[in-house]
């Protein structure tokens, strides 16, 4: 018997009538059957509509709002540029079969990450006043029922939230310059001392954490603008060491020796898609974006336009330096080879330390996006001790998804010993974020129709139909292709079991998820004779606040719902002569002051 089965029924799209001042022309609160719409603003300088059941949105974000124009650039950069371009080039060649196709798939990677890139826009328009990204997307586009989605994301990125195998490569390339060949304790101890320092670096301080982003950021690209610029000399002739730099692309070789093999082009698929992961990455701040939509917009179009126009010079320079079937037999990095063959064997040194570098930044960048998706997680009232995650407190940063992700990585790094096991669980991450991702792209359309039937007003952003449709058959493609067995038989993955060992492992993991579910808001409160309501509390005195699921005894439910509103306020009579000035923060329904009173915000979940 909550409050909205009690109200009068409505019609989809009609407004609810409002019992607090509305200061503008929309409505607070739009209805659709038994979903809510609430309109809530934020210190960024956005407004929209949420359902109801949403965390509550951070008028004032506890992060700050450090991420500017250029940040956004260089959290996409660091993000895209870690190792891929001086590792992926051969990969992609050696598994197309030619250099024709290879240059055709880095081509199709950028397309696909535009298609994206305009996903994620008309999400952020929706949904302008909240970070964490897809954390917000799918609680938004799934919103019943209620919760789901909250703890099955929740299971699969708090648990799987490490960086084992990134801080694993920047420990390789740091015992290359030393020039030993490390022992396995060695190799992990320098991983996890490097993984600490760039934890203490972001959980320090936001603004110094940014400027080292920018700054490594900005070394990235030198560097591959100088792999550019030296594969443009190269192709006109000028390297003496390099006497026919036009080999790969001559007489019509470009095509020769391109594989029909579909399970190669399948992975190939997958590691272009690798390549360009992190296009995304500014997506998960939007609450500390000004003017989100057009910041983000002209910028990770931006960031994303500068880092392939940089990939495909750079493969131009590896093909105009180095012989086809050289590339394919060297079991080094592209990069290396390029760099021994155009420059001799004293510049491989200064190019580790480049890729060290490189590695750093991408873990600074991913532990940033990573930290606000599980601290919006939390907010969603899903996870225990809820405050520790969500609190800013005392350097203004969450250091509670900060502990979270170094304590998991510290983990991945000491026990999985190398080889099969820490190959399936680094695989294990992949699986499930396919079917997210999948979940994501339906849920778009389920949100374009829900909202379109609501009458909610429209968004800032929308893509086009066919980049959404070009996502979602990408997603799809993501989605099955892992399930066709490579060629030497269904032992011949990347382990020596099963090779779809960890997708059904995946799988099992989002069916544990819904029977953990069903078990906690169902048959507990059917057994306990109790419902799950939601307490909006605050956090600290930064304006950081959140959800808190609490039992209510069902003898109490009716009471409860009948005393609260939709954004979870306690429902008043208004005194008719207050002066407007002293009327209580939380009673404005825009959601636009900083203070709510914890005792007093309770929402129906």
């Amino acid at each position: 018997m909550g409050f909205l089965s009690r109200i009068k029924p409505q019609t989809a799209g009609q407004v609810a009538p409002d019992s607090h001042n509305q200061s503008d022309s929309e409505a607070s609160v739009i209805r659709d059957g038994d979903l809510a719409y609430v309109r809530q603003a934020a210190g960024n300088g956005a407004s929209g509509y949420q359902e109801a059941v949403g965390a509550p949105v951070e008028s004032r974000s506890p992060l700050g709002y450090h991420v500017n124009w250029l940040t956004i650039i260089f959290l996409n950069v660091n993000h895209m540029v870690g190792t891929g371009i001086f590792s992926t080039p051969a990969t992609i060649l050696r598994l197309t079969g030619s250099v024709g196709l290879a240059l055709v798939y880095w081509v199709i990677g950028f397309l696909l990450a535009v298609a994206g890139l305009g996903v994620h826009l008309e999400f952020t328009s929706y949904f302008p006043t909240r970070s964490g990204s897809e954390v917000v997307w799918l609680e938004q586009s799934y919103p019943r029922p209620k919760h789901f989605f909250p703890v099955t994301y929740a299971v699969q990125t708090v648990l799987l939230s490490f960086s084992s195998s990134n801080a694993i490569v920047l420990s390789n390339y740091l015992w290359r310059i030393v020039g030993r060949t490390p022992s396995p304790w060695e190799l992990k101890g320098v991983a996890i001392a490097a993984y600490t320092l760039a934890v203490i670096c972001v959980a320090a301080h936001n603004r110094y954490a940014y400027w080292a982003i920018n700054g490594i950021g900005a070394l990235k690209l030198l560097l591959l603008v100088f792999i550019s610029i030296s594969g443009l000399v190269i192709l006109g002739g000028h390297v003496p060491s390099i006497p026919n730099p036009g080999l790969n692309f001559a007489d019509g070789k470009g095509f020769i020796g391109t594989t029909s093999s579909g399970y190669n082009l399948s992975q190939a698929m997958v590691n272009i898609t690798f390549a360009f992961s992190g296009w995304q990455n500014a997506f998960s701040m939007v609450n500390e974006i000004k003017n989100p939509i057009p910041t983000l917009k002209k910028n990770a179009t931006a960031s994303l336009l500068i880092v392939f126009t940089l990939y495909f010079l750079c493969n131009i320079a590896y093909f105009a330096a180095v012989p086809k079937d050289t590339f394919i037999k060297s079991s080094e990095l592209a990069a290396a080879v390029f760099f021994r063959t155009a420059f001799g064997s004293t510049a491989e040194s200064a190019l580790n330390f480049c890729v060290l570098l490189s590695s750093f930044g991408n873990l600074l960048a991913v532990l940033i996006s990573q930290s606000r998706q599980i601290r919006e997680i939390a907010r969603q009232g899903v996870l225990p001790w809820t405050e520790f995650w969500v609190s800013t407190r005392p350097f203004g940063t969450p250091i509670g998804p900060y502990l979270l992700k170094w304590a998991f990585t510290f983990l991945m790094i000491v026990a999985p010993p190398a080889g099969d096991a820490f190959q399936f669980v680094v695989s294990l991450k992949t699986y499930p974020d396919a079917i997210f991702h999948v979940a994501m792209g339906v849920g778009l359309l389920i949100l374009r129709r829900r909202r379109d039937v609501s009458g909610t007003p429209r968004s800032e952003f929308r893509a086009w139909w066919a980049v959404v449709i070009l996502y979602l058959l990408a997603q799809v493609y993501l989605l099955i292709m892992p399930w066709i067995p490579p060629e030497k038989g269904i032992y011949a993955g990347t382990v020596s079991f099963f090779y779809a060992t960890y997708m059904i492992v995946g799988i099992g993991i989002i069916v544990i998820c819904y029977v953990y579910y069903y078990f906690w808001m169902n048959l507990l409160p059917r057994w306990g004779k109790y419902s799950i309501r939601a307490q909006v509390i605050n956090v600290d005195e930064n304006g950081a606040n959140t959800h808190r699921l609490l039992r209510v005894p069902n003898a109490e439910v009716a009471d409860w719902d009948a005393t609260h509103d939709d954004l979870g306020r306690e429902l008043r009579q208004r005194r008719p002569h207050r002066d407007s000035a002293s009327e209580p923060a939380s009673e404005k329904p825009d959601g636009s002051d900083e203070k709510v009173n914890p005792t007093e915000s309770v929402s129906r979940a």
